[in-house]
């Protein structure tokens, strides 16, 4: 009897190795398999990015997809192109941009603004940024801004561009964007897109061209893996060439938070044309218009709107 129960302990302790053995290889399984989990969101969540202000872009999506625009033509006269310097013109449907490797940004972004297409239903706001498939290196990528400290700030604006979703999800390609600061992304030129809008209503039709200084000496530092270089300031010309009155406006603004009236941003496009190399309507406009309209514009010929400066004072230079 004696034996039989050593024998049975015996038994016991092997079967019982056996369930221990068994149960820590399950445990260990389930520990990686939980690790692994963690690793996946960890790696989901470092690419979602939520800035308050891309124009503003609160609680955006991640996205990495590269997009070819299908668009065969655009809505932009080639001869309003201002000169591109680096030899990349990407003609999408409703903008058309100069994108620069170097910078990972356009240099300048041209488009027409009207009271047509403002006066339409506004789509829904996109939410995805995409690379753009058509810049023949790629265009940077929606991650290069997170965490960096900057906005991807929108050079076309989404608010002019949301007369149509094809128009809509055109300006959130990355080559539409430039790093700005949210105080900046959000304020000043926040102010300035709105008051655009508003004088677009006024003259019926505007060109405009937007872009960031991106010559030496102009360049705050680089951000992501692609190295998006971070300029100090950004620029806006406005041209109205409906009869009886043509006339221009442009302006130069610091990329940083700001509480002086926009007036005080004023310049000449020959200004522009000077700190960016680039000459902007030789082919557009007749070399009377360009001598006339590329001096610096007078501000009383445009409605500033004191309750988007106030606004801007109040609330949005405090997001």
């Amino acid at each position: 009897m004696a034996k039989f129960r050593k024998n049975h302990n015996s038994n016991y302790s092997k079967s019982s190795e056996k369930r221990g053995s068994s149960s820590s290889k399950t445990t260990l399984i389930r520990s990686i398999f939980f690790f692994v989990g963690i690793c996946i969101l960890i790696y989901i969540l470092s690419g979602v990015k939520s800035d308050s202000w891309e124009e503003t872009d609160t609680k955006t999506e991640s996205s990495n997809n590269i997009e070819i625009s299908n668009s065969k033509g655009t809505s932009v006269e080639s001869s309003f192109y201002p000169e591109s310097t680096t030899g990349q013109v990407i003609t999408h449907k409703h903008y058309v941009l100069s994108y620069s490797e170097e910078h990972e940004q356009a240099e300048w972004v041209a488009y027409k603004l009207t009271e047509d297409n403002l006066r339409k239903p506004r789509t829904k706001r996109e939410k995805k940024f995409r690379q753009d498939g058509l810049i023949s290196t790629l265009s940077a990528k929606h991650n290069d801004y997170t965490r960096s400290g900057y906005t991807r700030g929108h050079l076309a604006p989404a608010g002019d561009m949301a007369f149509s979703k094809e128009a809509m999800r055109e300006s959130f390609f990355m080559s539409n964007m430039s790093p700005q600061l949210k105080e900046f992304n959000g304020g000043i030129w926040r102010e300035l897109e709105e008051n655009v809008r508003d004088w677009a209503f006024d003259n019926d039709a505007l060109y405009i061209v937007s872009g960031p200084i991106l010559q030496d000496g102009h360049i705050i530092k680089q951000i992501g893996y692609n190295k998006v270089s971070v300029p100090d300031q950004f620029y806006k010309i406005i041209l109205d060439l409906e009869d009886p009155q043509k006339k221009s406006i442009a302006f130069l603004m610091p990329n940083e938070k700001s509480i002086l009236p926009i007036k005080n941003y004023i310049v000449s496009i020959d200004e522009i044309e000077e700190l960016t190399g680039i000459d902007f309507f030789a082919d557009f406009l007749s070399e009377e218009d360009e001598e006339k309209l590329e001096k610096i514009g007078d501000p009383n010929q445009w409605d500033f709107d004191q309750k988007k400066f106030q606004k801007r004072i109040n609330i949005w230079n405090n997001y």
